[in-house]
């Protein structure tokens, strides 16, 4: 079990976290969320030992195995497969222990190690991680490899098959989802349903979230709220918290008004002095509920585009592919490089870097990817790209935007076509160096500034940060550059190949809104389901060096993938976790529903009454104010209305009297009402 009691954590003059409390059960599968810096990252740190609490206790098993991806690989000449089992540090440490007790010729200790290298799985080691690789989107020639020939997303991939691989009791894991195509995320999702330990996630992918956790963890407001379920249920839960929150707050600064008027009218009575201090520590203790503010969250639109010719393009039996001129893809290539490609169309609209990922057949030859491409691309469809990672999506999308020539056959374009394109490495593309302004200028150079600013405004790159260098922005303040830049040219066409890479959840849908209500063509690939579920009407698939319709939703697609692509990635042998005491569910509900029922039942007649006090009080102090008002002006101290003053003078004492006498009841019916605690 996990216990967090009291945590305080300040990073900076920041605070993080402030006296929050938590507690994880042992197996549990737990999304961490949280808007960006609210310190997510953060406690991973702290629960892996690399900083300490400001204040605060973090509890659990100090026999617990933590397991966690990497942030660096160093460049090493080890192969793939050695590296990933590297991840296994018993079954290393047991090995060099071996060399050492072979070494020595200590035959007692040789076999105790063989029998400690069988319960650690030794003999089975190199297929578990095999299958491990291939899941990941490695090819059996890719896990020969050296790390050193690996790319920076392919290299954390790598990182990621080591956490996969160290047997642990605790696994933490940081946007996995980030460096994997659609085919490694279903695998992935599909492994950590089986990890017997406890997992806790940080990610942006709702529908990764949907399929792994059944518990969520919220840092908002320096605290942690935990809620039981997967994310669809969270945000069901916090919609229907944030409007009980609203109404609380309304009825909290009802009874802050009526406490404060008791205090400031009795403080200074010695008959009511013992009351007044009573009410003033109520009130200092009432929890202070921030009213919950109708502010719009992130959105934009794409403004409507111009009129789009139809067909907008045809490819007529292409071979897609990298010329003589371009380096070629990684036998297996994947989604990320570090070696870019020569730019492409106008503007910042650059190409994505080819791939890169070790092994390559190098420079000087054409490499043809996808064959016999026969494609009429009609005004208005809708399209996700499917298939396995290196199959040939990225190829595909750079034909169409014009970045690779086709090796054969013919590309034709309407008159008028306007593409927008987004690449899977769009961000190295920006210049970092200068500010979003200047890459917007860029595109409209007769544009007023102030209209620049203004669009730039919508895009949350408000005064200063409109003018200023992006090399310190966030990949996910990158991201939304990229996109807006885009939106500013009104395409007709709209080619998105990972756009969600860095976006957090609520860009990512205010994109899935956007894209929706997209009035133009779309061509999308994305690991991201949700937004592939949303925005597209129908999907084609590339395999087998080809493009083909896809008759079937995502769950068809998983289907498929794990029944001809990841079928040899799944584990050698079911793990499986000690089986939980046993409750009797239904029976504890039952229970829980009729203790919630007896207590409503005594509190109803107490809200009741409280209700109609506070209508009298209203009642009351909206007369007190028409008296005041009277008594304020000079009309009523004339000579002829000497008995309407009386009259006035006796109804303030009356008011005040009636008063003071509900507000003591009202202060009695809500300590009342507080003695009858409502579980939680």
């Amino acid at each position: 079990m996990i216990r967090i009691t009291r945590l305080t954590l300040i990073r900076g003059t920041k605070p993080l976290l402030e006296a929050a409390d938590l507690t994880l059960n042992p197996g549990e599968k737990v999304g961490l969320i949280g808007a960006n810096g609210s310190g997510k990252s953060s406690l991973f740190a702290l629960l892996r030992n690399e900083i300490h609490a400001d204040a605060g206790d973090v509890d659990f098993p100090a026999a617990w195995r933590i397991a966690h991806v990497a942030q660096e690989t160093p460049a090493l000449d080890r192969s793939a497969l050695d590296y990933a089992i590297d991840g296994d540090t018993t079954l290393r440490r047991l090995e060099a222990e071996l060399a050492e007790a072979e070494a020595a010729h200590d035959g007692h200790r040789i076999g105790d190690l063989h029998a400690a290298l069988h319960d650690a799985d030794a003999y089975t080691v190199r297929a578990r991680a095999e299958q491990l690789l291939t899941g990941l989107g490695f090819s059996n020639a890719q896990m020969r490899l050296p790390v050193a020939s690996f790319s920076g997303g392919w290299r954390m991939r790598l990182n990621l098959a080591q956490a996969l691989m160290c047997p642990s009791d605790l696994l933490l894991l940081d946007e996995p989802t980030n460096h994997l195509d659609l085919d490694a995320i279903l695998w992935l999702e599909d492994w950590l349903k089986r990890y017997p330990g406890t997992l806790i996630v940080i990610s942006h992918d709702r529908d990764f979230l949907d399929g792994v956790v059944n518990v969520v963890v919220h840092i908002d407001a320096a605290k942690l709220k935990r809620y039981g379920g997967n994310y669809s249920s969270f945000e069901v839960q916090r919609a229907t918290n944030l409007a009980l929150s609203q109404a609380t707050y309304e009825k909290q600064s009802r009874e802050r008004a009526h406490l404060q008027s008791f205090i400031d009218r009795f403080k200074a009575k010695a008959s009511k002095a013992k009351q007044a201090q009573s009410r003033m520590k109520m009130l200092a203790k009432m929890e202070d509920l921030a009213p919950i503010h109708a502010a719009a969250s992130f959105s934009f639109e794409f403004g409507e585009p111009d009129r789009a010719p139809n067909p907008l393009l045809v490819l007529e039996d292409v071979t897609a592919g990298y010329p003589p001129t371009l380096p070629s893809p990684a036998s297996g290539g994947g989604s990320n490089s570090s070696t870019p490609s020569p730019a492409g169309g106008g503007g910042p609209n650059l190409s994505a870097p080819a791939p890169a990922c070790g092994g390559g057949l190098g420079w000087g030859e054409a490499v043809p990817v996808l064959r016999n491409l026969d494609l009429t691309l009609q005004a208005g469809q809708r399209i996700g790209l499917l298939g396995v990672n290196g199959a040939g999506k990225s190829t595909l999308i750079k034909t169409l935007v014009g970045d690779l020539p086709p090796l054969a056959g013919k590309l034709v374009t309407g008159k008028g076509l306007a593409i927008g394109y987004f690449a899977q490495h769009q961000l190295e593309m920006l210049r970092h160096d200068q500010s979003p302004l200047w890459h917007l200028s860029r595109l409209a150079p007769t544009t007023r500034e102030q209209e620049l600013r203004n669009f730039l405004g919508g895009f949350n790159f408000a005064g200063e940060m409109a003018s200023t260098a992006i090399a310190p922005f966030s990949g996910g303040e990158k991201a939304r550059l990229a996109l807006a830049l885009i939106v500013w040219q009104r395409p007709n066409l709209l080619l998105l190949d990972e756009p969600t890479n860095h976006l957090d959840l609520e860009t990512r849908e205010a994109l899935t809104v956007a894209l929706a209500q997209f009035e133009g063509t779309l061509i999308l690939v994305s690991h991201d389901r949700h937004l592939l579920r949303a925005t597209t009407d129908e999907f084609m698939i590339v395999a087998d060096g080809g493009l083909q319709p896809f008759d079937g939703d995502l769950d068809d697609y998983r289907d498929w993938l794990f029944r001809t692509k990841l079928g040899q990635a799944k584990p050698v042998k079911e793990e499986t976790a000690a089986p939980a005491p046993q409750v009797d569910r239904k029976e504890q509900k039952r229970q829980e529903a009729e203790a919630r029922q007896r207590l409503s039942a005594q509190r109803k007649p107490i809200e009741a009454r409280i209700r109609r006090l506070e209508e009298q009080m209203e009642r009351q102090n909206a007369r007190k104010a028409e008296i005041e008002a009277l008594l304020s002006g000079t009309e009523i101290y004339a000579e002829a209305r000497k008995d309407d003053l009386k009259q006035i003078m006796f109804e303030q004492a009356t008011v005040m009297k009636n008063l003071e006498q509900l507000e003591t009841e009202w202060m009695e019916q809500q300590e009342a009402l507080e003695a009858i605690a409502m579980p939680s």
